[in-house]
């Protein structure tokens, strides 16, 4: 109790920077502690009647249950008490209005990439280029440094970013030039470190629409409707058919030296294989090389690749936050398998830049997947190939549980629990055409209390997935109100023999115990309100140590720095990256803050939903942190890459209603 604290006290605690004495109402007389404690207690019983408030039903849906049973007179005399009633606006989804900081607010003038990169006469653009070419004037507008040391320098030995970065001090000599330290560049020479860029030959082949899928033209040719007719059944195998063709045991009348031949879905038996050279039917695919049988012969699903993650931690895609310098936080505190962030697939036909970045692997994720939206077997079975093709994975996922409205308007996210034609079409498609194993992530159903996830996960299963995530909570619900982990261990028990990994409320090393004796097959550290690794990316390392670390502040401000390491290498140590990292940062900073620390808990483990008052930490630096307040969450980050530019505002991305 001795850390519980007032609004008023803990802002003036932050605003006087810590000193001791600041705490208001220190004085000991007891007019002022009999207040504090009227206070105190009416603070206690408004914040209870607020979370008791959130719980009910919302009353809108309170007068419509009542509807039927009430004469018009009622209804009416109902609705004018509702109107009298002030409602209090619920903060809920996403800051949509939120102000864009564009490169342009960064700095006015930039200067030329080329001469950046130490050739100045090979601009492309030549007298054309809206960049800067004289170094002498980019310098005298650039801010000034920010620190002494660039960690691209010190890590690899050279920075890129020569005259822009930010931190250029360190390794900047006479005349501007960029310093090389030859035997530690020399080290990292020729090795990748980050993969699955987007080239920039692919790039134009997608935007002027020359890609060649085959195999997924193949199947898409098999899903047109039987008559001509619209919206008429796909044609195709049916489930005996599929299981015969599938191959999934050994045929009789083969010999050792024979090779089961799988006929694609809608496609004659007989037909013969795709021919290197092309027909009628399709574009020829040029061939480097002698034809071989293993460029003909499609993979069995007996001799694909499996996800062997059983009993593994799973840290799941996580939108706007589950960028790649936090995947490597992550996976340093134990993270066994990690999923890049959400990818719309029809962007990624596009070639678009800014999406094909959320696909980049780090080299230290040795388990690694790509999740992908969509709504029609088209672009998903096409966007599944591209990535076959273009990228490395270990698994591909299917985001079959986004609640946003923008995207289940679409028919895409959860919307697909409810088209299972279009749900069929789009598994047996992409898992046609990939060589790696197809899961899919999916919540318990559409609406609060109508779970349907039992009744879809068996076909899941007959579709050819690999495995199964189930969050256990519907659309509605959002991430609000408790996980239902009874209902996951049931249909942990209907997806058997197929993996089945429970997502929801994981926030310590017993919520994991108690989830794995559920009878999943593992569990996934998740998102947004199941914050789990938003909030304390340590869970990791508790769960394998089975144990509760009171990490201290300086311990957690360290890995807020390594994050900004980790970022500056991403992004950039310019003016444009070092920003990039800051909002990056600030959007974690705001789950962040709602971390307890272990050692002021009254009882163990700090739950999910738990709403705590307002405390002071043991320290200055565990009181910031500990700020819901944006001014003190830029603070942090000013401690990290100096101030922020002049007129800088931030608003973070989501609302987060279940959590005050």
């Amino acid at each position: 109790r001795r850390f519980l604290a007032s609004k008023e006290e803990f802002h003036a605690f932050l605003r006087a920077g810590g000193e001791p004495g600041d705490r208001v109402g220190g004085g000991g007389e007891e007019e002022k502690d009999k207040e504090e404690k009227g206070q105190d207690k009416e603070e206690k019983e408004q914040e209870e009647e607020q979370i008791s408030s959130r719980h009910r039903e919302p009353p809108t849906k309170r007068v419509r249950a009542e509807e039927p049973e009430q004469d018009g007179e009622n209804q009416e005399d109902a609705g004018a008490e509702e109107k009298e009633r002030p409602e209090r606006k619920r903060a809920r989804g996403q800051n949509k209005s939120r102000p864009c900081m564009k490169p342009k607010h960064y700095e006015q003038s930039r200067l030329c990439p080329s001469v950046t990169q130490g050739c100045p006469g090979k601009c492309h653009f030549g007298p054309r280029c809206r960049f800067l070419h004289d170094v002498g004037e980019y310098l005298a507008g650039k801010p000034s440094d920010l620190g002494q040391r660039c960690v691209l320098f010190d890590t690899f030995g050279r920075c890129p970013y020569g005259v822009t970065c930010r931190f250029g001090r360190s390794h900047l000599g006479d005349g501007h030039q960029n310093i090389i330290n030859a035997t530690l560049a020399q080290q990292w020479e020729g090795k990748l470190l980050v993969r699955n860029n987007l080239p920039k030959e692919l790039q134009q082949q997608l935007r002027k629409r020359k890609f060649i899928f085959q195999k997924a033209e193949e199947y898409l040719r098999g899903l047109q409707p039987r008559g001509g007719g619209k919206g008429g059944k796909a044609t195709g195998c049916s489930t005996e058919e599929q299981e015969v063709s599938d191959c999934t045991a050994p045929q009789e009348g083969l010999g050792d030296g024979d090779t089961p031949q799988c006929p694609e879905q809608g496609e004659d038996p007989q037909a013969e294989a795709p021919s290197s050279r092309g027909d009628g039917d399709g574009p020829s695919i040029p061939t480097v090389g002698p034809l071989t049988d293993e460029d003909v012969t499609k993979l069995r699903p007996c001799e694909r690749k499996k996800l062997e993650i059983q009993g593994k931690l799973y840290l799941a895609p996580l939108t706007t936050c589950g960028n790649l310098p936090f995947r490597r936080i992550c996976k340093r505190f134990g993270a066994d398998v990690t999923c890049g962030e959400m990818a719309v697939c029809t962007n990624l036909l596009q070639g678009q830049s800014s999406e094909w970045a959320l696909l980049k692997r780090h080299h230290t994720e040795d388990v690694f997947g790509v999740q992908l939206e969509g709504a029609f077997p088209d672009t998903m079975t096409r966007c599944a190939e591209l990535l076959n093709r273009t990228i490395e994975v270990d698994f591909v996922d299917i985001n079959v549980g986004c609640p946003i409205d923008l995207v289940y308007k679409k028919g895409g996210g959860c919307a697909l629990m409810t088209r299972s034609n279009k749900f069929e079409q789009i598994v047996r498609g992409m898992n046609s055409v990939l060589d790696v194993p197809l899961t899919v992530k999916i919540r318990t159903g559409v609406q609060e209390k109508i779970n349907v996830a039992h009744k879809i996960i068996p076909k899941i299963r007959e579709w050819g997935a690999s495995m199964v995530t189930l969050h256990g909570r519907s659309r509605e619900q959002r991430y609000t109100r408790s996980a239902d982990w009874e209902y996951i261990a049931q249909c942990a028990r209907i997806a058997s023999p197929m993996p089945l990994f429970g997502n929801g409320d994981i926030l310590s090393y017993e919520d994991a115990n108690r989830a794995m004796e559920m009878g999943v097959s593992g569990i996934m550290i998740a998102r947004q309100v199941p914050v789990g690794a938003l909030i304390k990316p340590w869970l990791f390392t508790e769960i394998k140590e089975q144990r509760h670390w009171d990490i201290s502040s300086r311990e957690r401000f360290d890995i807020l720095k390594d994050f900004t390491n980790y970022g500056l290498e991403h992004w950039g140590s310019d003016t444009q990256g070092v920003e990039k990292t800051r909002k990056f940062l600030l959007e974690w900073l705001s789950f962040l803050c709602r971390y307890i620390p272990v050692g002021l808990l009254e009882h163990l483990p700090q739950r999910i939903n738990e709403r705590p008052p307002y405390y002071l930490g043991r320290d200055y630096l565990e009181t910031l942190m500990a700020s819901q307040n944006v001014d003190d969450w830029i603070k942090i980050s000013e401690l990290l890459l100096g101030p922020v530019p002049p007129s800088f505002t931030f608003l973070p991305k989501h609302k987060a209603n279940s959590y005050r």
